[in-house]
């Protein structure tokens, strides 16, 4: 039940509530259960207030200061928290259906059980939060900060994550299926057994990434970064893509130089224009693979399934294909 003296104070709008809050900065509101429902409290100083249940749907919380709010099982659907600072706040089963948050801050904010469906991140900051169990159906998180962020198994198919920071996220057993991370940081990245099948990684930067027993199937990896730009260096920075399910994926022109693909399915995979100098792809399925122009000097070729696989202007100088599967009158050339 919220205090009645608080919640009068903050009705008359975030002005008086800021002054009034200065000279009480001791006391922590108590604005549980409140019904503000389309309520006006841009730039208010909410700073550890108890919103607990609080009805604040439709309401305009715009640069307001909600930094360790309890805001668990709220209803801001609708809301307006565009530039709202949400730090270390307690988001636990709040409803943000369709609400404004681009550029909000949640660093270090509880999100588990909450609600997003339909909610705009754009450019909101949320490194270090965990988003297990979360509900985020058709949330976009184009540009937004998730450094660091865990996101265990949860389901983020179609989301719009284009050019988000995801560098250092936990994405293992994470549902993509179909998203857009197109030009995406995923340096460092964890995406072990995730499912990213028909995913636009397109100019996204994976090095360092680590996508063991990922599914990738029909993906777009179109001129994405999975190793060091200059192979010619003596450390590199490489993905580790073994046993990761590749098949059909287009990854034109993408850098896998010295890239961990040993035991991967890259059956009919485009790998045409290429780098995958050094690159491991012990016992990798290979049949059908267009090799049209890549680069595959030193590679580990070894049992490597090379079956139907157009290797026309392939560079395979130094590759090792000891007991690897060429079938019939192979269409390649070193």
């Amino acid at each position: 039940m919220a205090n009645r003296h608080h919640l009068k104070i903050l009705k008359k709008g975030s002005s008086a509530w800021n002054t009034w809050r200065a000279k009480h900065f001791e006391l922590y509101p108590d604005l549980s259960g409140a019904n503000l429902q389309e309520a006006n409290l841009g730039g208010a100083d909410l700073f550890e207030a108890n919103l607990y249940k609080a009805n604040l749907s439709r309401a305009a919380l715009n640069g307001a200061n909600l930094v360790k709010a309890n805001l668990s099982g709220a209803n801001l659907s609708t809301a307006n928290l565009t530039g709202t600072t949400l730090a270390g706040a307690a988001l636990n089963g709040a409803d943000f259906s369709n609400a404004k948050l681009d550029g909000a801050d949640f660093y270090g904010a509880s999100l588990s059980w909450t609600n997003l469906s339909g909610a705009t991140l754009k450019g909101a900051s949320l490194p270090g939060i965990n988003l297990t169990v979360t509900t985020l159906s058709g949330a976009t998180f184009n540009k937004a900060n998730l450094t660091q962020a865990i996101l265990w198994g949860i389901d983020l198919s179609e989301n719009d994550l284009s050019q988000a920071d995801l560098r250092e996220a936990k994405l293992s057993w994470t549902k993509l299926v179909g998203a857009n991370l197109s030009e995406a940081n995923l340096r460092a990245t964890t995406l072990n057994n995730a499912d990213l099948r028909r995913a636009d990684l397109s100019q996204a930067d994976l090095r360092q990434a680590s996508l063991r027993g990922a599914v990738l199937n029909g993906a777009k990896l179109r001129q994405a970064k999975l190793s060091r730009a200059d192979c010619r260096w003596s450390q590199f920075i490489q993905a580790d893509l073994s046993e990761a399910e590749l098949s059909e994926a287009n990854l034109t022109g993408a850098n896998l130089c010295r890239a961990i693909l040993c035991g991967a399915d890259l059956c009919r995979a485009n790998l045409s224009i290429a780098c995958l100098r050094e690159a491991d792809l012990y016992l990798a399925s290979l049949s059908g693979a267009i090799f049209g122009r890549t680069d595959l000097s030193g590679a580990d070729l070894r049992g490597a399934n090379l079956s139907r696989a157009i290797l026309r202007g392939a560079d395979l100088q130094d590759a090792n294909l000891k007991g690897a599967l060429l079938g019939k009158n192979p269409p390649y050339c070193y």
